[in-house]
């Protein structure tokens, strides 16, 4: 522990500056502060600090044993930060980010039962379906819908995420339906900004991922305005289940080439790997999960 305590003071040397700025923000004295310093360089052999009169500066072992230093400090606080959560009631805020389509729809109508059930618990939700960075904009968990989540964000499985190529039927009617995803390239399609492969639809095939180049009249950066189109038979929707299951169930839209939609497809909880998951984090994704499950209400019959 002894060592440790010369970790965390070390580094917040190097971190304000000087052994007084040090003092203030450990609430120790400038002398203590150097005490520890001393000990950890006769411990560990080496010299962490060049000290002047005017200016203090790591030696080049010293700066990279801060690296390293620093990484273990934040550990340790993470990991008592992380267990005493275990132990504490939600509370203060949690920013949210959800995609627009799904927020409105699926999250919104709970977020008053979770309310109730986390009254000392302020709930900030940004509904956007642009690709925020949770870290610099300071969200605590976001909601995306993947294939995969982000190699770089920890992430919680909540439901499956299921597609659907559909149309109305009098659409369907007049241009007929296809048989296979490459006759796509003849109908009007109706287009999601934000795909990451602009103006490409992806399908699963006997032999793997079949691509398929597609173009139309109506492009969106938001899947309700899109729905709204596909209702007016303007033209074809490769839409989520969450977005047109109401549709599909009451025969308002229809589904075709259901054998070759994606499935490995999935809606997740995320959040930064370097954040411990509070109280407050831990309470809204298992909320959700409870909520949605394996089989969600919106793929139901």
């Amino acid at each position: 522990m002894d060592t440790l305590n010369g970790y965390a003071v070390f580094t917040k040397v190097i971190e304000t500056g000087g052994f007084s700025a040090a003092a203030r923000e450990l609430n120790i004295s400038k002398s203590a502060v150097s005490k520890h310093i001393a000990k950890l360089e006769d411990h560990l052999g080496v010299r962490l600090l060049n000290r002047t009169t005017r200016k203090l500066s790591p030696t080049e072992v010293g700066a990279t044993f801060y690296e390293r230093a620093r990484r273990i400090v934040q550990d340790v606080e993470e990991t008592e930060q992380a267990v005493s959560a275990l132990h504490v009631e939600p509370r203060g805020t949690l920013r949210l980010n959800v995609p627009m389509s799904f927020g409105v729809s699926h999250v919104a109508p709970i977020l008053s039962d979770f309310s109730n059930r986390y009254p000392d618990l302020n709930i900030d939700m940004v509904l956007n379906d642009r690709l925020v960075d949770l870290l610099d904009e300071g969200f605590d968990v976001a909601i995306r819908i993947a294939r995969l989540p982000d190699s770089t964000l920890i992430a919680r499985k909540l439901a499956p995420m299921r597609l659907a190529l559909c149309a109305t039927p009098r659409y369907w009617k007049e241009h007929g339906i296809p048989t296979c995803p490459s006759q796509l390239k003849d109908y009007n399609c109706l287009i999601y900004s934000y795909l990451i492969k602009k103006n490409e639809w992806s399908f699963k095939g006997p032999d793997g991922e079949i691509s398929v180049k597609v173009s139309g009249t109506i492009s969106a950066n938001n899947g309700d305005a899109l729905r709204a189109a596909a209702l007016n038979s303007v033209g074809v929707y490769l839409s989520p289940t969450f977005i047109v299951g109401d549709d599909l169930r009451s025969g308002r839209l229809q589904c075709v080439l259901e054998q070759f939609m994606e499935t490995d497809l999935a809606i997740y909880a995320v959040y930064p790997h370097n954040r411990y998951l509070s109280a407050k984090v831990r309470a809204f994704v298992d909320f959700l999960a409870e909520h949605y499950g394996p089989e969600p209400y919106w793929d139901g019959s």
